[in-house]
């Protein structure tokens, strides 16, 4: 969708788009004094999520307006997110009225800002005209082809950085979508490193791809294990936006789960949802898409992206329940399932971040465990960290992103369900509490170092259309890790 900004002292002419809240409804300034009229026929009282559709003749003409007014609820109680809702709902309105360009009226509330508000509008935009199409015959053509953010003259600056913003970390989400969607026999291994060589290629930033041998040499023996049963062979991909030379010791380190593929291994998933376990890339998308934001964006921090690319699949040459192996940290690992194969390439993905990169904090992303889906359902992530000044960073970019987090504890009795007699670890501990286990697994090889996991199990893909995003992969991650990035130092 074309997203462009308008100065409002040209005049308005064309559809409009409205958003009122609850409590000023009565001192509104409409635009026009039919439109308030209309509104108030319909009981449109202003209500989170509550849209109104009418349509009169311009003052003068024969022209027919179409205008549509979305409910945001008190002001007190307003949140980006909130804005985001109503607006996705708004523009499917006019996607049904077959509304082509849309005029969004100058923001006018004070509590938030017009900056804000136009990225969070200009995200929505190209969210929603987002589609997964590239297998169909047929595509899908949507009526709503632009949106104008209109401004008063004093908001020019903020509102024209804003939808800028909103475009970068829009285009970036919708790239994460596409790494998550194409099915598996397409997006391999090594198809992803081809897929983040173009994007840094195209937005700026640099990529590295390790074959198996090199890294057999960095003794990367726990994701190597995980991969060694696939003909598809593994791919450890670098990418980095090194933003301020001047600190080469400030290094924020993104480590995302990139297995294309997970059959489970020998402990196999059921067959029923086992098709979508293509998504199982998508922490390595989520980073992929917030490298290509950084990079436009060219953030004055440097960020190191890091994923352990490869199928867990099921032949002769795969690992077994039972096996201990290696890891590149030195501590072994005994096998309890090869369907808790994630937080073994996580495992040497974190520890050659903070050995090789120097990470001086280190976030990894990850559909873990169903247990996070079971715990905090589809519309949040979980989260485990060993520092509270960096889960607070996390906070104020979920605000900002509209993408919900929460801290899950970590006391030291969810450690003790990792260890094992015959190894320093085994690789899952057991069904309670199993995200939380998972995550200080990982934990135990950041050798220190402030670190975040956050287990996207529940938020990475939706079988339902939601209130912005069509069915299939959210791209969740993306716009998180880009305003955690770029309030880092």
């Amino acid at each position: 969708m074309d997203v462009r900004a308008l100065n409002y002292s040209t005049g308005l002419r064309g559809d409009l788009l409205l958003f009122v809240a609850e409590d000023t409804l009565g001192e509104y300034a409409w635009p026009n004094a039919t439109i308030k009229t209309l509104c108030e026929a319909q009981g449109f009282a202003a209500k989170v999520g509550e849209i109104a559709y009418c349509s009169y003749l311009e003052d003068g003409t024969d022209v027919l307006r179409k205008i549509i007014v979305g409910g945001l609820g008190k002001s007190a109680e307003l949140s980006l997110e909130k804005v985001r809702k109503a607006c996705g709902k708004a523009l499917r309105e006019a996607d049904k009225r077959k509304i082509e360009t849309l005029l969004m009226v100058p923001w006018s509330l004070a509590s938030l800002p017009a900056l804000d508000v136009a990225r969070a509008v200009t995200e929505v935009a190209l969210l929603m005209s987002y589609g997964f199409d590239r297998y169909l015959t047929e595509k899908k053509e949507r009526s709503l082809q632009a949106l104008q953010v209109c401004y008063d003259p004093a908001q020019e600056v903020d509102v024209i950085h804003g939808l800028k913003l909103g475009q970068t970390l829009g285009r970036a989400t919708n790239l994460a979508r596409n790494l998550v969607n194409e099915p598996a026999n397409y997006m391999t291994p090594e198809q992803l490193a081809k897929e983040a060589v173009e994007a840094g290629e195209k937005f700026g930033f640099a990529v590295e791809v390790l074959e198996r041998e090199a890294v057999e040499e960095l003794g990367m023996r726990a994701f190597l294990e995980v991969g060694k049963a696939s003909a598809n062979l593994p791919r450890l991909i670098i990418m980095r936006h090194l933003g301020n030379p001047d600190q080469p010791e400030q290094v924020l380190g993104l480590v995302g789960k990139g297995i294309t593929f997970d059959s489970g291994g020998l402990s196999i998933k059921p067959a029923q949802g086992m098709g979508a376990m293509k998504s199982d890339m998508g922490g390595s998308a989520a980073v992929i898409g917030a490298m290509s934001a950084i990079a436009v964006e060219n953030l004055r921090l440097n960020v190191v992206a890091v994923v352990a690319a490869c199928e867990n699949v099921i032949s002769g040459n795969g690992y077994r329940p039972g096996d201990i192996i290696g890891s590149m940290s030195g501590k072994t690992i005994q096998i309890e399932s090869t369907d808790a194969e994630g937080r073994l390439t996580l495992a040497d993905a974190v520890y050659y971040m903070v050995t090789r990169e120097k990470a001086n904090a280190v976030i990894d992303v990850a559909t873990l465990t169903g247990a996070a889906l079971i715990a905090l359902g589809s519309t949040t992530t979980a989260v485990v960290t060993n520092d509270q000044g960096l889960y607070q960073k996390l906070q104020h970019a979920s605000e900002q992103s509209g993408e919900r987090v929460w801290q899950l504890p970590s006391f030291p009795e969810y450690r003790e369900q990792n260890k094992t007699t015959y190894a320093d670890l085994k690789n899952t501990g057991g069904r309670e509490a199993g995200t939380i286990t998972a995550g200080l697994f990982i934990e135990a090889f950041v050798e220190e170092t402030p670190w975040l996991h956050l287990d996207i199990a529940g938020t990475a893909f939706t079988s339902k259309e939601q209130d912005y995003l069509a069915e299939g992969a959210t791209g969740v991650g993306v716009r998180l890790l880009y305003h955690f990035a770029e309030n880092f130092l």
